[in-house]
């Protein structure tokens, strides 16, 4: 039998392993898309600073997780970083990005590719499994970057698309009593920021503007985002800055990032699930890799209620109990969280009659309902 010391050190590589697995294949289906985005506005500068960024956070985070993982799987790994640079760099050659966005390197011939670094870490046993991910799924989301950790171009696309709803097509929205379903005639992407109290459904008529989300700096509202996913899923959605309150994210192809949320009940069904920052958080989920949490303090996690699986994504691979803590590097469970108990999870009627089929309902009566479960 293994002594605990030695198994802890196994653990916590293979752990470093899938999640260094699963940063570089996000990293490298956003270098991939980098081609098919617009010039114009800055979108494409700014994925790109927002690769730059990943990578260099993902060279640190090799650093510092040098004092159990052998040089060698060090080295495999510094040669993928290495390979992603490489990428980043031959594409942006490729259109010519603008001076401010400029990244030298001296151009190595011997790089490995990605894949070779795959192949190598694993001919070195690491023993861990190799994330995988279709990248040819034009909905596959960016590197799961904390939102507080985010490059400056990350930062002002985020203050740019959190500064006003009406910028972005949206209509109408409202603080106070009342179930609100706003017109979105012109979105071309969902953002509903800086709001106390708001009861909002969104319709399926803004299936047209999943292509991606943001719900930030809300305070005790309830927010529906199913309607419209059923119809097209958000490609990526991101939750940051959310206090008490109630969050029905729908579907979403890729990655759901949150940061920053405190007492509330989510509600996600995802391919990638990255929590960062957040305490006292019940999640009803569904995904289908391993949630990651950082930074967290009592979360607790269910399956996703009935009443929100869709046929698509019950065909699905489920590990929502499958959770990494990755800032839990010992060999015994995480202390930050646990699996809601089911004589605590909120009732499918309730789900359905008061959340899903709520007419026009007292928002405090629904909330109070739904986050009872919540420590105190």
């Amino acid at each position: 039998m293994a002594a605990p010391q030695a198994q802890s050190e196994t653990g916590l590589k293979e752990r470093f392993f899938r999640y260094f697995q699963h940063e570089v294949t996000a990293l490298q289906q956003q270098i991939e898309r980098l081609n098919t985005m617009p010039v114009s506005g800055g979108e494409r500068n700014d994925a790109v600073d927002h690769c730059l960024g990943g990578i260099d956070r993902l060279s640190h985070e090799v650093k510092d997780a040098s004092s159990y993982i052998p040089a060698y799987d060090q080295r495999t790994y510094s040669q993928a970083i290495k390979a992603l640079s490489e990428k980043l760099q031959s594409t942006r050659s490729s259109f010519n990005p603008a001076k401010k966005f400029s990244f030298k390197t001296k151009k190595n011939a011997s790089a490995i590719s990605i894949s070779d670094a795959a192949e190598l870490a694993q001919s070195q046993k690491l023993r861990a499994p190799i994330y995988t991910s279709d990248t040819s799924n034009v909905n596959s989301s960016f590197a799961p970057t904390p939102l507080d950790k985010l490059s400056p171009g990350e930062q002002k696309t985020q203050q740019e698309a959190m500064s006003s709803i009406e910028e972005n097509g949206v209509d109408g929205i409202e603080d106070g009593p009342g179930l609100q379903r706003p017109r979105f005639p012109d979105a071309t992407k969902i953002t509903i920021s800086h709001h106390d109290k708001l009861h909002l459904v969104l319709p399926a008529e803004a299936s047209h503007a999943t292509s991606s989300g943001t719900v930030s700096d809300l305070q005790r509202s309830i927010i529906d985002l199913s309607p419209a996913t059923q119809v097209s899923p958000f490609s990526a959605l991101y939750l940051k800055n959310i206090k008490d309150s109630i969050i029905v994210c729908g579907q979403t192809a890729g990655a759901v990032h949150i940061t920053d949320v405190e007492g509330t009940v989510l509600v996600i069904s995802c391919r990638q699930f990255r929590m960062h920052g957040s305490k006292n958080v019940d999640i009803y989920l569904r995904s289908s890799s391993r949630p990651i949490i950082e930074d967290c303090k009592i979360v607790r996690f269910a399956p996703l209620p009935a009443t929100f699986v869709t046929p698509a994504s019950a065909q699905v691979a489920n590990q929502w109990d499958q959770i990494d803590d990755f800032k839990w590097l010992k060999a015994e469970p995480s202390p930050n969280f646990s699996i809601l108990p089911e004589s605590q999870r909120v009732q499918e009627e309730v789900w359905r009659d008061k959340v899903v089929n709520c007419k026009d309902g007292d928002l405090d009566d629904i909330l109070d309902l739904v986050k009872k479960s919540l420590a105190h």
